[in-house]
């Protein structure tokens, strides 16, 4: 089965840009999130996480693809998710988010066309000018999606990452369906 087939037509230019792909890293709010925070009367902050994009990060994970979120928030929440997903590199509170993405090429001893990043908004923007692939979800700011190599058909928090996620195996000739993978 082809991406264009689940999806979107692509080029064989994006094909080419994810089948490089060794590091995909994701913002958090508006890109696993819908980027709405509710907050309770006793200060409590809540998210909602689409479980198919968290089966698509563990196959991703699963086939041999790193992953890793950097979000300039800070919540426990975003912790406990991504851990129960298996992401090995989390960065929170990251105001300037280039820190955090030059220490990952450092220690994973990557280059920039090996690294795949999503986003939907300003703070994404220094990151997205450096990778190998900048990937927008599709409600992203029209800034975001115009530096884009790739925008996605579905919004962020309604399972933009796993489309990502199926883009980057794919074009790797990686199988979507991995048994005995839970999200």
């Amino acid at each position: 089965m082809s991406f264009n087939e689940l999806y979107q037509d692509i080029s064989p230019e994006t094909t080419l840009l994810a089948s490089k792909v060794k590091l995909l890293i994701c913002d958090i709010d508006g890109v696993f999130s819908d980027g709405r925070i509710y907050l309770g009367n006793q200060g409590e902050e809540l998210k909602a996480f689409n479980t198919k994009d968290g089966f698509g990060i563990k196959a991703l994970i699963n086939s041999g693809i790193e992953v890793a979120v950097i979000t300039g928030r800070q919540s426990n929440i975003v912790n406990t998710r991504m851990q129960s997903l298996t992401v090995k590199y989390i960065y929170q509170g990251q105001e300037n988010k280039l820190i955090s993405y030059q220490k990952l090429k450092d220690d994973l001893s990557l280059n920039d066309n090996e690294i795949a990043y999503i986003g939907d908004d300003a703070p994404d923007y220094p990151v997205m000018l450096k990778v190998g692939f900048a990937v927008a979800v599709n409600d992203a700011h029209p800034i975001i999606a115009r530096i884009a190599d790739y925008k996605t058909m579905l919004p962020g928090g309604f399972g933009a990452v796993r489309e990502l996620t199926d883009l980057l195996m794919l074009s790797q000739n990686k199988p979507l369906l991995c048994e005995g993978t839970s999200a």
